[in-house]
């Protein structure tokens, strides 16, 4: 069944992206405050949707393909705000910050062309418990761009922590993506040999 509740949570994460980029745009503090509550809500529907479809054994094909989609729209649409979105004279993510949001959007394409290439192999690469620290690491270095230094009163440096928490992230998706790289070459050298059988 396609529109089950874990479905529907995805497809809310979905929703809430164009919401969280308008709010964006807008640069005044409330509209910061704003779009950290969206965000929050789609981080949760990313914990919630898994968990229910476990705890109520209704997984789906469906679920399987969009959930992972979903996760990336979110990650690439906000790090390209970020990087493009200028507030007085400033940019979320500028100058050195930007290696590690590139390291993070090449690690997201390369690994996506891979799945795609053996998905029809009926190869599957599962998810590592560090690929999902990594996932934690992002959703909450996100959030303090998102916020940006709109936070200052509440958390001073609240930009910087963000940059740094988003280096961090990055780090570690570079250790996750050279793991699925690695399982990923192995199982294309598997398939060269067979092809060559």
């Amino acid at each position: 069944m396609i529109l089950n509740i874990p479905n529907i949570l995805t497809l809310l994460r979905i929703a809430l992206i164009p919401f969280i980029a308008a709010l964006i745009f807008i640069p005044f503090a409330w509209a910061a405050w704003a779009a950290l509550v969206l965000y929050i809500l789609a981080c949760v529907s990313d914990w919630l949707d898994g968990f229910l479809a476990r705890r109520m054994n209704v997984t789906s094909a469906f679920g399987r393909f969009l959930d992972p989609i979903a996760d990336k729209l979110l990650i690439a649409i906000l790090l390209l705000l970020f990087a493009g979105v200028n507030h007085f004279g400033e940019t979320r993510i500028s100058g050195i910050w930007l290696v590690p949001a590139c390291v993070i959007m090449f690690r997201e394409v390369l690994i996506a062309g891979l799945r795609e290439f053996l998905g029809p192999q009926n190869i599957v690469i599962h998810v590592s418990k560090l690929a999902k620290w990594k996932t934690t690491s992002q959703m909450i270095a996100l959030g303090f761009l998102v916020v940006g230094h709109y936070g200052n009163p509440v958390l001073p440096y609240t930009l910087l922590i963000g940059n740094i928490l988003l280096t961090i992230s990055a780090l570690l998706t570079l250790v996750t993506g050279s793991d699925y790289m690695r399982q990923g070459m192995k199982a294309i050298m598997d398939i060269d040999k067979r092809e060559q059988l």
